[in-house]
């Protein structure tokens, strides 16, 4: 039974999830470092890590995209992949998840990295991924760790179970007892830890601790349940089997201990994988991938590399995947193989083919996405997953520095997406600017400076521009009359326009009420064209909503007419009138939706209140313990760095989503205000 239970056969594919700043770039080194794949485990801090390799990352000393890196533990072959834990990353991690067989979340006891940690495991439940979580940084540890364990327990909705407790001497943590294996081990820094005699206090912890396990363990087995019942001690292979069985059931989240940085914890960190985490069998069937003897697989990163073409980096989930193959993906397109590459570290290793359960970088396949379900054979797959990007809540307007670069940023901008599709680009038809849509500042910062160091293309950069607009309040009637002679035919178009305000939201409408030919009907068309474009910018220098327009008269000439000439006339009476209808500066309002943990709330209502917000009122988030949603109507101007200031008083956890809902006067100084403003830009 233990074999069918525990230690799959074949290569897995290990996550390396948590908050900011917990440490999990720093448990890969240790990983990497005691399973012989480097001599010695790099450094964040001193930019020698594997992962955090990029300039973008040793920049700024944090993981702003995925590593992928294969070791091998015990003969089995294992890709981790550590991911970034700024919320502002988290679309890498969320890409890759249905390609993991578990996953390790880092976390440490820290009270206010709760609701990070909350948003991490909440996306593992959605996908039922098995996960393991390691409390990091168990050296600087400052309370008893059933404090800490009460502490994260919030953050998930199945239980968080010890495997191991913590063997204290005075204040310090020297080393834990494995509740499972029923050991005591002593820390060795940067070494294996050295196993003790379990005894006295210790051993009494261990029965009282060991109890507790057994008793989440048995809620799933009733034969377990019976043995504690009746006061019978479970056989070990048993209690293994059981571990490993409601792990993957997503019954339970076994809770290891460690310290990355000393490489304390990380040997049993990696029994318990090989042991109790599953293959790519059961990944697959988890996915809903139907059996087929044709290779399948998922495609969780895209690359552009500066010289050396695109890599799509995949798990393969069945079958066998040659070089040279040709694959159908699930979007329709379809693309031939040039190249398969293991991800060993600093090696160029390519390989003939990849089996099921091995995560490679696969050369070229230029019509490939993130995202894409690969498949051999003749057909397309079915998606097996669809991982939506979350809304984007930062933009920035930009252009390339030199006007002779703007093809190459164009090209450079797609390619940014095709790396990361939480970065949305819109073209603004009104100024003409290109605008990039983030997950915060830090990353479209980090956007900006690939597209300079890894495209070439150095920007320049600004806020957006806001939506103002203006109506009118007073009705009016207006001529315009356009008369021109310069040899030969001359220009002439005489138009009378009823001019006046509508309701909030009614938009333009242009009607006609001419009688008896004043103005042929063959050019009603270039008048309604000339109204059109006397409102593209009214008297205070914004775009004219709201307003109906009706030509009731005018005159023509039977040589001189034209629709140019009309269509300037009308273009006039429109210039001509709107500085005597009572122009008001309208600006865009929107519902914006913000998601925050409770204690913060208070916080969220005051920052509304400071940007001309209006709360619409305030519930618990639906499934979500602990967490807020807030309603408020907030003009445009005041939403474009709400996210700088929401995730400052909310340790990085808080998010929101907008939309459009109407057009609101401005009046007074803050109308004068936008509108000199507008004037000196232009």
């Amino acid at each position: 039974m233990g074999q069918d239970v525990r230690s799959p056969r074949g290569p897995r594919c290990i996550a390396l999830v948590g908050p900011f700043q917990s440490g999990k770039t720093t448990l890969l080194e240790a990983i990497l470092a005691r399973t012989g794949a480097t001599t010695r485990a790099g450094s964040v801090d001193g930019g020698t890590s594997v992962g955090d390799s990029s300039a973008e990352a040793r920049r700024h000393k944090m993981s702003v995209a995925l590593t992928a890196v294969t070791t091998s533990f015990m003969g089995d072959s294992y890709t981790f992949i550590d991911c970034p834990g700024s919320v502002e990353f988290v679309h890498d991690m969320r890409s890759v998840l249905p390609a993991v067989d578990a996953a390790v979340v880092v976390c440490e006891a820290d009270e206010k990295k709760l609701p990070q940690l909350q948003i991490i495991l909440r996306e593992f439940e959605e996908l039922n991924i098995p996960r393991f979580l390691f409390l990091n940084k168990i050296d600087r540890a400052n309370k008893r760790i059933r404090e800490t364990l009460s502490t994260l327990q919030p953050a998930s909705r199945i239980p968080l179970v010890l495997r191991q407790i913590p063997i204290w001497n005075g204040d310090l943590i020297e080393g834990f007892v494995d509740l499972a294996l029923e050991r005591a081990f002593v820390y060795r820094e940067h070494k294996a830890s050295e196993v003790v005699a379990l005894e006295g206090g210790n051993l009494d912890r261990e029965k009282e601790a060991r109890f507790s396990m057994l008793e989440k363990l048995a809620d799933h087995d009733d034969a377990l349940m019976e043995q504690l019942l009746e006061d019978i001690t479970p056989p070990r292979d048993a209690v293994f089997d059981d571990l490993a069985r409601e792990l993957r059931e997503g019954q339970i989240c076994p809770v290891l201990l460690g310290s990355a940085a000393r490489e304390n914890g990380v040997l049993r960190l990696m029994k318990a994988l090989r042991h109790e985490a599953p293959g790519v069998a059961e990944t697959s069937k988890r996915l809903g991938a139907t059996a087929s003897k044709d290779a399948l697989a998922y495609v969780f990163k895209t690359v552009h590399l500066q010289h050396g073409g695109k890599l799509s980096f995949a798990r393969i989930l069945a079958g066998r995947l040659d070089d040279g193959a040709t694959i159908h993906a699930s979007s329709g397109e379809s693309g031939r193989v040039s190249g398969v590459s293991a991800l060993y570290v600093g090696q160029e290793n390519k390989r003939a083919s990849a089996e099921a359960g091995e995560t490679v970088a696969l050369g070229k396949l230029d019509t490939v996405k993130t995202g894409d379900t690969l498949a051999g054979g003749k057909t397309a797959p079915q998606a097996l997953v669809h991982i939506e990007p979350w809304s984007p809540v930062l933009a920035l307007a930009l252009a390339a520095a030199d006007r002779k670069d703007d093809v190459k940023l164009g090209q450079a901008l797609l390619r940014l997406n095709e790396e990361d599709p939480s970065l949305t680009m819109v073209q603004n038809p009104r100024t003409h600017d290109t605008v990039l849509w983030g997950q915060g500042e830090m990353h479209l910062r980090v956007a900006l400076e690939r597209l300079r160091d890894r495209f070439g293309v150095n920007i320049k950069s600004h806020a957006p521009a806001i939506g103002y607009q203006e109506t009118i309040r007073k009705p009016i009637t207006q001529r315009g009359r356009h008369k021109k002679q310069s040899g030969g035919h001359g220009q002439f178009g005489d138009v009378v326009l009823d001019i006046k305000p509508m309701p909030r939201g009614s938009g333009f409408e242009f009607h006609e009420k001419v009688v008896g030919g004043a103005v042929p009907r063959n050019y009603i068309g270039a008048v309604e064209e000339g109204v059109v474009d006397g409102l593209l910018r009214g008297p205070l220098g914004f775009p004219v909503i709201d307003v109906a327009v009706t030509l009731t008269d005018g005159s023509y000439h039977s040589v001189d007419s034209s629709d140019l000439a009309f269509r300037t006339a009308a273009r006039i009476g429109v210039s001509e009138a709107l500085p005597q209808c009572q122009p008001v500066l309208l600006e865009p309002i929107h519902v914006v939706e913000i998601v925050c943990p409770t204690d913060a709330t208070a916080k969220i209502n005051a920052i509304l209140s400071g940007r001309r917000g209006q709360i619409l009122g305030f519930d618990t988030r639906e499934g979500w313990a602990g967490w807020d949603r807030v309603r408020a109507t907030m003009p445009e101007a005041e939403i474009g760095e709400l996210i700088v200031e929401l995730r400052s008083a909310t340790a990085g956890a808080g998010s929101f989503t907008r939309q459009f809902d109407r057009m609101a006067e401005v009046t007074g100084k803050a109308a004068d205000q936008i509108i000199a403003a507008h004037r000196v830009a232009a």
